[in-house]
């Protein structure tokens, strides 16, 4: 066992001296001591045996030190600088090669195209070749052609000048199987007959020919004919011009013809001489990819920034939407930049198995395709969101609000799946970073992941409540004529009262669970925090128990259904409509205009005008030779009629009828009728219970009681013979009465 370590200890020496150039060159321990590495294990063996434990770990301490400080020096070279020069050096290195090997490129082009055509025989092999794939093509055509007849297309017959999107998806849809269908037969065709007409050596020519040319640019054809559809611009999915659809669509199918070229080219090329790494012919047909995608964004700039827009009204589009819609062609160009810069430094680096994959392709498909995803997405809103409830301004307002926040939510989670997609094609995988820790990048993932949980969290709590919300808000308000009358309209109903501090508290309380959350998935301790927001809020109590009673009072007026929005309250000698609360205070509006905030802990009492019903009395003076019984008839006529007014029934809780004589006064007698109706719709009843009340009275030849003065004078009776000095004297007197009768009263 003794000897075993000691073999160890010699290996283990042995293998520091190889890993450190400099091991040999330490100071007077090692100087005294022979090279491990160029000593025999025996000899070795012999050495150990004689050391002591303390030089022995004396003699490990110094080497593993030297180690140490070469490995320093290695990692100081290794800085930020040495870092960039890589990146750059790495980045460069393919386009200095592929400049320095342009010049034999037409040299090694007529050197294959020479092995192909000794490969086929000759110059008539050749034109035997393409003949028997124009034959082969033709038949597969023919074949295609039949099997297509067996889907009939039938245009939505609508006249309007859009189709439906059920129409629309239906017909293009069918035409998209129709032409996938017929695709499917033309290669099985050609696989039929390839082996029959073709030898090997011209089938390794034909195939990949027929492949890259013809087969990959008309699948893409058939796509790009669904998503932008440039014959038929009433069923187009997306929102573009057909100018912009038309020119989309032949770039498309043109770089779907360049990328299948360049793949057929480039392995032409190899199967015919091509030794690799000789022209980097690959890397140059690869980034005029780029160059042509940067063309193609750049001229239809402003068809992509309508398709981002879409059809949507400007109710349904928020800034941030005009924005993005805006800054998209930016942003493709950029994907496409980022994308050949990543190739570049790849290949400097070497590491090119996943581009031989195809990943960087994947990636800028996915990236790119951002306006067609979005229009998905809000397309699926607009005709899945169930429809407006209600109606007014606080419906529609929600409902557009509504649709905002799926389109958010279907956004957020199309870059999930796009995230996992993208992540996967580089075999990165989203999954382990969830399960397992794996350093700063894991929880960077992991941080991001749960903030968009939480927004998600958040967005659908906010999404419920805010339909609630409406749903209990659209028959709320009050008309000019409740705000114009001395209480104002009626009330809501309970729920849309604590909705909206449901709604502050649920998002509050979600903003700070999934920060915390998110925090510590930093690798950051919460517990100080959490510690120091309980201190913290012990202080706030202390410092603010004005505020602490504020929204103490206030949770228990809202348990006690003290009010809710839209009540007419009065709260010491102070009368409004709620119209707003919040946690501390709440919000009345005067019926003339002004708005009162009152906190919570400053109400002593609190008068609801707005609860339950209303029994409103109304007063009519009549001379006194008025039949009573006679008004009452009248009344209840009125009463009646009311109740059968579609305007007015459903307001009424008891029909308007006479309470007799109610008092006697100077003028006439006092009539009395009363009627119970809802809160808020008593002052539009009684406005209309006083016009018909009129229009009645006239008819049955009714005065109105008015205040009068009569003056008795002593022989009256041959008032021809009074002076007009005596007149003037009578009437200045009868007026004076009058005034005083009035101040009176």
């Amino acid at each position: 066992m003794f000897r075993f370590a000691h073999l160890l200890l010699a290996i283990f020496l042995i293998s520091v001296t190889a890993a450190a150039p400099g091991f040999a060159q330490s100071d007077a321990p090692a100087a005294e001591m022979p090279d491990p590495a160029q000593m025999t294990p025996e000899a070795i063996d012999a050495m150990v045996a004689r050391m002591s434990d303390d030089q022995v770990r004396a003699f490990l301490l110094e080497r593993l030190d030297a180690v140490a400080a070469q490995n320093e020096g290695v990692v100081a070279e290794q800085g930020i600088a040495a870092r960039v020069r890589g990146f750059w050096t790495a980045f460069t290195s393919p386009m200095r090669e592929a400049g320095a090997k342009i010049a034999v490129l037409p040299s090694v082009t007529k050197r294959t195209f020479s092995q192909f055509f000794e490969n086929q025989g000759g110059g008539s092999g050749v034109m035997t070749l393409f003949g028997l794939i124009l034959v082969a093509l033709a038949m597969a055509f023919a074949v295609e052609l039949a099997a297509r007849k067996l889907i009939r297309l039938q245009e939505p017959s609508s006249t309007d000048a859009e189709a439906s999107l059920f129409d629309a998806l239906k017909f293009l849809g069918r035409r998209l199987m129709r032409e996938i269908f017929g695709l499917i037969v033309f290669y099985a065709v050609l696989r039929i007959l390839a082996p029959l007409m073709f030898n090997p050596t011209q089938l390794s020519f034909a195939q990949p020919f027929v492949y890259y040319l013809i087969w990959m640019p008309r699948l893409g054809a058939a796509l790009s004919r669904f998503l932008l559809a440039p014959q038929k611009p009433r069923l187009r999915l997306v929102n573009v011009d057909n100018e912009g659809a038309g020119f989309l669509h032949r770039n498309l199918v043109g770089l779907m013809i360049y990328a299948g070229f360049t793949l057929f080219f480039v392995g032409f090329m190899f199967n015919n001489g091509l030794r690799p790494g000789e022209t980097n012919l690959g890397y140059l047909l690869d980034s005029l990819i780029y160059v042509y995608v940067i063309y193609l964004v750049w001229s239809s700039r402003d068809a992509l920034r309508q398709m981002m827009l879409g059809t949507d009204d400007e109710a349904d589009q928020t800034r941030f939407d005009r924005k993005l819609a805006w800054s998209y062609p930016g942003f493709a160009i950029a994907v496409a930049v980022g994308t050949w810069v990543l190739v570049n430094t790849l290949i400097g680096t070497g590491q090119i198995a996943q581009l031989l994959k195809g990943a960087h392709y994947t990636t800028m498909f996915w990236l790119l395709a951002a306006p067609v995803i979005d229009t998905g997405i809000r397309g699926l809103v607009k005709h899945l969101v169930p429809p407006m409830s209600g109606g007014g301004p606080v419906a529609e307002a929600a409902y557009h609000a509504t649709k905002r926040s799926y389109v958010r939510i279907g956004r957020v989670i199309a870059v999930g799946v796009l995230a996992f997609i993208i992540t996967g094609t580089w075999d990165v995988k989203l999954q382990t970073l969830l399960l397992e820790n794996a350093g700063i990048g894991d929880n960077l993932f992991r941080f991001l992941m749960t903030l968009v949980v939480g927004y998600l969290v958040y967005e659908g709590v906010s999404l419920y409540i805010n339909r609630r919300l409406a749903a209990e808000q659209t028959a709320l308000g009050m008309s000019q004529e409740d705000a114009d009358a001395e209480m104002g309209g009626a009330s809501g109903s309970r729920l849309s009262t604590v909705l909206p501090l449901m709604l502050l508290t649920a998002r509050s309380a979600i903003i700070v669970i999934f920060g915390l959350l998110a925090i510590g998935n930093l690798g950051i301790d919460i517990t100080p925090l959490l510690a120091g927001a309980g201190i913290l809020g012990l202080a706030i109590g202390f410092g603010a128990q004005k505020l602490v009673t504020d929204v103490v009072s206030g949770v228990f007026f809202l348990i006690d259904d003290a009010f809710r929005t839209g009540d007419y309250v009065e709260i010491d000698g102070t009368m409004g409509a709620v119209e707003k609360i919040s946690v501390r205070s709440m919000q009345l509006r005067h019926h003339r205009g002004p708005v009162h905030t009152i906190p919570y802990g400053e109400i002593p009492k609190l008068t609801n005008y707005s609860r339950d019903w209303v029994i409103m009395k109304l007063k009519f003076t009549v001379p006194f030779d008025t039949d009573p019984n006679k008004v009452k008839k009248i009344f209840k006529k009125i009463g009646n009629e009311m109740l059968e007014d579609p305007l007015y029934k459903d307001d009424f809780l008891q029909p308007f009828k006479s309470q007799g004589v109610f008092d006697f006064d100077d003028v006439g007698m006092v009539i009395r009728g009363k009627f119970m109706a809802k809160p808020g719709k008593q002052f539009m009843i009684r406005k209309e219970i006083y016009n018909r009340v009129k229009k009645e009275f006239e008819e049955a030849g009714i005065d109105f009681a008015r205040r009068e003065v009569r003056v008795a004078i002593p022989g009256i009776e041959s008032h021809d013979e009074i002076s007009e000095q005596d007149q003037a004297a009578i009437a200045a007197a009868a007026a004076a009465e009058a005034g005083n009768q009035q101040s009176g009263a």
